[in-house]
């Protein structure tokens, strides 16, 4: 049994210097193999995730001509089974956004196309924010020293912008993206802001992307390509819009 258990811990130490972040063993620490094997587990969880995603080219269905082909067929299969399509739906749209998946921006549209405006912008918007959560507590607890490693330098323009300015810097990265929504996710992992914080403030900057796609979704027929829904006018109201947590931070300080 001790050789057994002696094996065991010899192939979890192997294994911990693989991944990333688990490179630093404390001998003697409380349950410190236990931790090991659920990091272990939740990493390769996400690894046989991703994998499956392409390996079984589930992308083919993340794309405009499938969905407006088989729309109407979607609708019907909703109607008759209400529960189970937003449930799906919403579990999808969180994998996706956490995984940073390519295809949001289709289930997006697709979710509008299907459940209309209001349902459809109400599970976005808690499911984009719940996945973007995710990514972000991965970052933190599971990549730290990868995302390091991997964005050292943008990381560093990130912690001043939070020091400068706090959540109101994060709000106006969702509104007006300086960064790739996944990359956003894994730098603000490693800043000291609290979870509550990134996930309201998140919520609230993502909220009128999600409006312009939702409303373009419930118009899918008229979309030949997803350059149709970013506008001109729509972009410079982005820019305005960005604008906005500057304007509330002075108002704030006087």
């Amino acid at each position: 049994m001790a050789r057994s258990l002696q094996a065991e811990e010899s192939i979890l130490k192997k294994l911990w210097n693989w991944l990333p972040n688990f490179n630093k063993i404390i001998p003697g620490q409380p349950g410190i193999f236990f931790v090991l094997k659920t990091r272990i587990l939740i990493v390769l969880f996400i690894i046989l995730l991703i994998t499956s995603f392409f390996v079984f080219d589930l992308s083919q269905y993340l794309t405009l001509d499938y969905l407006k082909t088989n729309q109407m067929r979607l609708m019907k299969y909703h109607e008759q089974n209400m529960a189970l399509t937003l449930s799906l739906y919403f579990l999808a749209y969180i994998l996706i956004t956490a995984l940073s998946i390519p295809g949001a921006t289709i289930m997006t549209l697709a979710g509008a196309g299907i459940f209309g405006f209001w349902t459809s912008l109400i599970i976005i918007s808690f499911a984009s924010t719940i996945g973007a959560t995710l990514s972000f507590l991965g970052s933190r607890y599971l990549f730290r020293d990868w995302v390091q490693n991997k964005f050292g330098e943008k990381l560093q323009k990130v912690n001043e912008g939070m020091e400068r300015e706090g959540a109101f810097y994060l709000f106006s990265m969702r509104l007006i993206p300086i960064f790739p929504f996944f990359m956003i996710n894994l730098l603000m992992g490693l800043t000291p802001i609290k979870i509550p914080t990134y996930f309201f403030t998140s919520q609230l900057g993502m909220l009128a992307g999600s409006i312009i796609y939702v409303n373009a979704g419930v118009q899918l027929s008229q979309i030949e390509s997803t350059k149709d829904i970013i506008s001109p006018d729509i972009i410079i109201s982005l820019m305005l819009l960005g604008l906005f947590p500057l304007i509330v931070k002075k108002l704030l300080k006087r």
